[in-house]
């Protein structure tokens, strides 16, 4: 009988041994050149949208090697073995399939493979193979959305947006228009039937959706996370919330299996944040944060949150020198035994952000910094303590985390953007960092604390010489003399001259083919201070800040 019982448990063991080895899982293989590959630098548009061309443009980044996708040879070889490919990576000039251990072993046996490593302890079931793509939309503005709006109108969600000064950048104009914002979270449920999203599809600024973790287009499912992440960016309903860029476009990317914890959803934001870039985003909002991963995964210790140890920390920066503005969530541990930011909050190249309350206090569960190679982290900090946010049945609740307070200030950071276009995305967090409420003594529990659109003339340095633009400054009387380069008189240009508290005073166009103009500021009644003239011609945007005395 003894014998009897140990046979049986040698061929459990064995089996399920044998079901380890067979069972298909997500692997991540890394290839060793692009050689031969039939694209090329010098026609970007054969694998970039018209807009992700643009931004690189205007941040004058070039395109290089690395933007190039996968050797598509080589993908037609590795399915060759049976593998089943599920994504292919440019930044990493990487390829995600999923197999057995016995099909890996082929994989890594070609000459083109440098190496490979798991992503997961079993594999999802195979899904339908969807096709990413992006509506052809620039996204239009409905005249039925209010742009003149008053604190009821936010409802209780006012605080949150007014905290950072967002509710001044509505009242001068900027709202999110024709910028494009990738959320990268776990689920959008209720997005599409909430009416608080209702101008998202009315006006066509959702560009793009796709679930990363089952291969689909349809995100309107799984956790509601993401549904709420957005509202704080999104939502419009007068009386009720209105969200910080209310006017964007978005991309609604599900990249988080909620219910599980593996490299896999950081190889998901990897493939997702490739997708925002060739689909012309500007921003990505990501409230995701890793450290700790089920078994048998290896979790992340606290000396690899240095900005360039993780998959998804590598990806983020990666973003980032495409010229996308990267803001992430710092983290919900500072109460914790880790206590320390998550990735990728710990990204070089990122806008981390941390939680306040309603009065400015640092939120108990905030991750701390520094990073652990001494940078200082949080970048800054939003409400994230009670904030407000829709649910998936379109309710408005409180509720906590840096997931609130992350994409709070990304649609803030979005209409900051939008109002100074010209600047790059590194210059946008240099900004924001000048806005903050301790920008002279950042510390690694507020970072450069609270950023309020009100310190703009303060944190921007003199502008518009170099620009083509000049002001004849201070002004001491009531004329302010304004010179115009060339490139500002092929077009029209709108002047606007802005308070200290970002009140928009005067908004006129200025004369054609005119250098040299004189514009009359008595009816303005300007009293003594300090002035901001923005000038807007086409794509062109520039700030100078000028002196009434």
């Amino acid at each position: 009988m003894q014998r009897l019982v140990l046979l049986m448990l040698f061929l459990f063991c064995f089996g399920s041994l044998h079901a380890q080895q067979t069972e298909p899982k997500k692997y991540l293989v890394y290839l060793s050149d692009k050689n031969n590959t039939p694209y090329t630098i010098q026609q970007p548009a054969q694998f970039l949208s018209e807009k992700a061309i643009a931004r690189r443009q205007r941040q004058q980044i070039s395109v290089t090697t690395r933007d190039l996708p996968v050797n598509p040879a080589y993908v037609q070889t590795i399915k060759g073995t049976g593998v089943e490919v599920w994504y292919t990576s440019r930044w990493f000039n990487a390829v995600v399939v999923r197999g057995t251990a016995e099909q890996l072993a082929q994989v890594n046996a070609l000459s083109f493979v440098k190496n490979s490593r798991s992503l997961n302890r079993i594999s999802s079931p195979s899904a339908t193979n969807g096709t990413l793509a992006v509506k052809n939309s620039s996204g239009t503005s409905s005249e039925a959305l209010n742009t003149m709006l008053a604190p009821g109108d936010y409802g209780l969600a006012y605080h949150q947006a007014n905290m950072l000064g967002a509710t001044e950048l509505h009242d001068a104009g900027f709202h999110g228009e024709g910028m494009t914002i990738a959320v990268l979270d776990a689920g959008f449920p209720g997005v599409n039937t909430i009416p608080a999203f209702a101008h998202l599809y009315q006006n066509n600024q959702v560009i793009g959706t796709f679930d990363f973790v089952t291969r689909t287009e349809n995100v309107y499912g799984a956790n509601a996370h993401g549904t709420s992440v957005l509202s704080t960016m999104a939502a419009y309903l007068p009386g009720k919330m209105i969200g910080t860029a209310y006017k964007a476009n978005y991309l609604l990317l599900r990249t988080e299996d909620a219910p599980t914890e593996h490299n896999i959803e950081e190889v998901n934001w990897l493939i997702a944040a490739e997708y925002a870039d060739s689909a012309g985003a500007d921003v990505i909002n990501s409230s995701l944060g890793y450290t700790v991963f089920d078994a048998p995964s290896v979790s992340y210790s606290y000396e690899q949150m240095d900005g360039n140890t993780t998959i998804v920390a590598r990806a983020a920066d990666f973003a980032a020198a495409t010229g996308i503005l990267v803001v992430t969530s710092a983290g919900n541990d500072g109460n914790k035994t880790w206590k320390y930011i998550s990735s990728p909050a710990d990204a070089d190249s990122v806008l981390t952000v941390g939680a306040v309350d309603s009065l400015g206090v640092v939120a108990s569960f905030s991750s701390r910094g520094p990073t652990a190679d001494g940078r200082i982290k949080p970048d800054v900090v939003a409400l994230g303590a009670n904030a407000y946010v829709l649910n998936s049945a379109g309710n408005l609740v409180k509720s906590n985390g840096t997931s609130f307070s992350g994409p709070i200030m990304a649609g803030f950071a979005t209409t900051l953007w939008q109002a100074n276009l010209s600047k790059t995305n590194y210059e946008i967090i240099q900004l924001i960092h000048r806005l903050g409420s301790k920008a002279s003594a950042p510390d690694n529990t507020l970072g450069y604390g609270i950023p309020n659109y009100s310190r703009i003339v303060t944190g921007l340095p003199t502008l518009g010489a170099e620009e083509g633009v000049a002001l004849v400054n201070p002004v001491t009387g009531n004329d302010l003399i304004i010179l115009l380069a060339d490139n500002w008189r092929i077009q029209l240009t709108e002047l606007q001259i802005i308070d200290a508290t970002g009140k928009l005073i005067l908004k006129k166009m200025l004369q054609p083919d005119q250098e040299r103009q004189t514009i009359d500021l008595q009816a303005l009644a300007l009293q003594k201070g300090v002035y901001l003239c923005r000038f807007i011609s086409g794509n062109q945007i520039a700030t100078i800040r000028f002196v009434k005395l």
